[in-house]
């Protein structure tokens, strides 16, 4: 018997002797089934995946709610996971490992808004057209093992272009991200605070590529950057297909419409998540840029 950590558990039923018939020749010789019933944990799904919000604002909200589980697992022994979803509009980040050599700008007159922050890699951007995922999940209760996680992480995004388009997509030995060929499609960086999760990954889905000429992404100089949207306009044109022909006709929103739905089934798919949604008003939430977010569990947020 393999056990799959605390989110399986197992049920023995009694031998079944069944006749044979035209339905079920291939239960005459089943004298015994071990049926695995999955154990899904709760999930709080925040969806603002078509809304673009700003970075200091979904920042904020992260931290306050990893401070949360925190205090929840100390009171309660656990908590239940969260993911949230979106967009930003256009901002460069970096990482505990950023260089200022890997920026083509001048610091103090950058093109779009910078910042710092403790998630680990280097600098990269975000931008519109670009879907986000910020996963804030106990590891404890999943596994307490960082590459195990990033794993994980870029395994989700190998599975929703492999189901959703038959593009193959893989690993790049000793880097962290998804690659398609020679373009990175999807970055990862992330913070663990007491085994909690969060910051995320970001995966280009109709993302203009262009300002990601201001900057060495993620450090690497010797490779490119790329989306999905630029790899199905590829495919076509070579007349590799991918799966591509019922999708000629869709416009931006839908394929991030798309792309959003199928890294939602994947992410759940992966780490064994059943979700509920969480509503939070987007003017609201927008209203909070540079102040602190209070975020309740009566979906409401209240601002400092």
């Amino acid at each position: 018997m393999i056990l799959l950590g605390e989110c399986c558990c197992f049920t023995l039923t009694k031998p079944r002797f069944l006749r044979p018939n035209a339905d079920s020749v291939s239960n005459v010789h089943r004298r015994r089934r071990i049926k695995r019933v999955q154990c899904l944990r709760k999930c709080e799904l925040i969806d603002f995946h078509q809304e673009l919000i700003p970075y200091e604002v979904a920042w904020s909200l992260q931290k306050h709610i990893v401070k949360e589980k925190k205090s929840q697992i100390q009171n309660e022994g656990d908590c239940d996971d969260t993911l949230i979803v979106l967009q930003h509009p256009s901002v460069f980040t970096l990482g505990t490992a950023s260089s200022d050599n890997n920026l083509n700008f001048d610091i103090k007159n950058p093109p779009f808004h910078v910042h710092r922050t403790e998630r680990g890699g280097e600098v990269t951007y975000h931008g519109p057209g670009q879907l986000v995922m910020y996963p804030i999940i106990n590891l404890r209760k999943h596994k307490m093992d960082l590459h195990w996680y990033l794993r994980k992480l870029e395994e989700v995004v190998i599975g929703v272009l492999s189901s959703t388009f038959s593009i193959h997509a893989s690993r790049v030995e000793g880097l962290t991200g998804v690659w398609v060929g020679n373009e990175k499609v999807a970055a990862i960086g992330i913070r663990v605070d007491q085994w909690i999760t969060y910051h995320g990954l970001a995966l280009n889905v109709t993302t203009d590529l262009s300002p990601f000429k201001w900057i060495v992404p993620c450090g690497i100089r010797d490779r490119q950057v790329g989306s999905i949207k630029g790899l199905l306009r590829e495919a076509r044109s070579s007349c590799n297909d991918h799966g591509t022909s019922d999708l000629r006709g869709l416009d931006d929103n839908s394929l991030v419409d798309m792309i959003h739905k199928s890294l939602i089934e994947e992410f759940s798919k992966v780490f064994q998540l059943e979700y509920h949604n969480r509503t939070i008003s987007v003017p609201m939430l927008c209203e909070s840029e540079g102040k602190e977010v209070i975020y309740q569990r009566n979906s409401k947020l209240e601002f400092l």
